[in-house]
């Protein structure tokens, strides 16, 4: 049995060949002729030389052989000769023998593999194939770097002389969810909402006020720094001097602002000559000249604060309406809600008011002054570097007197319908839904919440009916009395409703479709009659009428 090869296992696993390729038998000769690949055992690894059989003109087979691809010329390599023998030629191998090919098969390959390098040459219809590809893709070229040109046309706004955008802007991270639509996540009816950051705005007064007047009521100077500890203790959220400003803009009488010095800090890191903000409360004009902060004056104070927030943002939705087409005018008096369109969290910030600085005191902060002040204590060539300064700085070009310049707001106006979209539409009929338009937002937003609450419960009017003559028809009676509907009604109705929400539902029903829902009070009880054989559609449908009505 033949010894297994490592090239033997190279062979199998290549995946272009399905079976072992038969391995030739290659002797090397010895002095004692051909000798049978017979191979004896030994403990080391190393192979050993098989012996050459007597008798044989074959050689040995060599202790070492090449790796042999399988597309190879020569597929039975010889040993490598000795450098002090000549090369001798390959032994000759046998005609069947599939390792080594025969001279007349190898001719055949070579002209087979020369047949096919001829093949590779392209023809001319592949040629004029080529050219047609290539026009085809320059027109393509042509057609995509034209599109480009105009899209670039297109997108390029022009730019006025006067508008100035700094190159550089502070780069302004955006607001959360939950303060861009703040409004729209409220509880309860709609109605004039505050937006976020005035909410905010308000706490922080209702907490500044509460530590004033703690402060204010044992006697106590009020200071910044005292407000502004307990503020952030309460609310939890950073309270500047900004935020006092815009406390001053909304509501200007609630206190009076001074910078005084030698007021007791008890601190080491402010001394007691340093000028600080304090604060004092405004009362004569609000309640009549009381003395201290009381809770009644407290809420009052509250209340006016919470006022003027809303008469802010009424201005701004003011100008929106104004900028509407066509556009409207509601009276401040009747408005209950925002317009549909008017987002309430974009309202710009209020801008803070100027408090009181502490007095400036003689610093020399310019080259002149500097100047003016050490004339005599320098030399010439440093008086000369300083007049040099100086006048540079005074120059009207230089960067240090530049401003930066403010971004600039766009405006509240929503986006115009383009003329495009509305093309062969009449104008008469734009008019007319344009004014049934306005008209249902106007009435919206001046619809008190009476209304608003009597026109929810018409929505669900129509689902309560049917579940109402459900009710009947289950029970088989003619007449319930009013606890009994109710419960059923609250059992099976989809909208969680207490039994008491559900009587005003029932006596709403009742009121709109007397002659088929009818009331008997007898004694101290109540029962709820209804007609079966009336058709359940055509009183969905009035309902409905009666909804579109008062939505109007």
């Amino acid at each position: 049995m033949a010894q297994s090869r490592v090239t033997d296992f190279y062979a199998c696993r290549r995946p272009s060949l399905t079976t072992p390729r038969a391995k030739s038998i290659c002797l090397t000769p010895s002095s004692g002729g051909l000798v049978a690949p017979a191979f004896t055992r030994s403990g080391s690894r190393k192979r050993a030389r098989p012996p050459a059989e007597p008798g044989s003109d074959q050689p040995a087979p060599a202790a070492r052989r090449r790796l042999r691809l399988p597309g190879s010329d020569s597929s039975c390599p010889s040993s490598p000769a000795e450098p002090s023998s000549p090369a001798e030629p390959n032994p000759p191998a046998e005609p069947g023998s599939p390792a080594c090919p025969s001279p007349v098969k190898r001719t055949k390959s070579a002209t087979v593999s020369v047949g096919q390098q001829r093949g590779k040459v392209p023809s001319e219809d592949s040629v004029s194939e080529l050219q047609n590809c290539l026009r085809r893709v320059r027109k393509l070229g042509a057609q995509a770097r034209a599109l480009r040109a105009r899209v670039q046309e297109n997108a390029v706004e022009p730019s006025t002389p006067d508008a100035k955008v700094p190159t550089e802007q502070p780069c302004v991270e955006k607001a959360p969810a939950y303060q861009r639509f703040h409004a729209l996540a409220q509880p309860g009816l709609p109605g004039l909402v505050l937006p976020y950051k005035y909410q905010v705005l308000a706490e922080m007064f209702r907490s500044m006020d509460t530590i004033v007047s703690i402060l204010h009521n044992r006697s106590e100077t009020v200071t910044f720094a005292k407000v502004k500890q307990g503020v952030q203790e309460m609310m939890r959220k950073r309270f500047e001097e900004r935020n006092v400003g815009q406390i001053k803009t909304v509501y200007p009488a609630s206190y009076c602002f001074r910078q005084e010095c030698n007021v007791p800090t008890f601190k080491d890191s402010v001394k007691r000559s340093d000028y600080q903000l304090t604060i004092e409360p405004l009362l004569g004009q609000e309640v009549g000249g009381p003395t201290q902060l009381t809770a009644t004056c407290l809420l009052q104070r509250r209340q006016v604060f919470r006022q003027n927030l809303v008469e802010r943002v009424k201005e701004h939705h003011k100008a929106f309406l104004a900028s509407l087409n066509p556009p409207m005018e509601v009276p401040e008096e009747q408005l209950t809600r925002w317009h549909p369109r008017f987002n309430v969290d974009e309202v710009p910030d209020i801008e803070p008011a100027e408090l009181p600085q502490p007095p400036v005191t003689e610093k020399l902060t310019t080259a002149q002054e500097v100047l003016a002040r050490a004339r005599s204590l320098m030399t010439p060539r440093m008086e000369k570097a300083l007049s040099n300064l100086a006048l540079r700085s005074a120059e009207p070009g230089s960067p240090g007197t530049s401003t930066p310049a403010l971004p600039v707001t766009p405006p509240a106006t929503p986006p115009a319908a383009s003329p495009s979209a509305l093309k062969g539409v009449s104008q008469a009929l734009l008019e007319r839904i344009r004014a049934k338009e306005v008209q249902k937002q106007l009435a919206r937003m001046t619809r008190c919440p009476e209304q608003e609450l009597r026109l929810q419960r018409l929505e669900r009017l129509p689902e309560l009916a049917r579940v109402l003559r459900s009710v009947f028809v289950s029970e088989r009676k003619p007449a319930l009395t009013m606890e009994v509907v109710c419960a059923r009604m609250v059992e099976s109705c989809q909208t969680a409703l207490s039994p008491g929400e559900m009587e005003k539902h029932l006596l709403l029903l009742a009121e709109l479709l007397p002659d088929w829902l009818s009331l008997h009070h007898i004694r101290t009880d109540t029962y709820v009659k209804l007609d079966k054989a009336a058709d359940l559609a055509g009183l969905a449908a009035r309902l409905t009428h009666h909804v579109h009505a008062a939505g109007l």
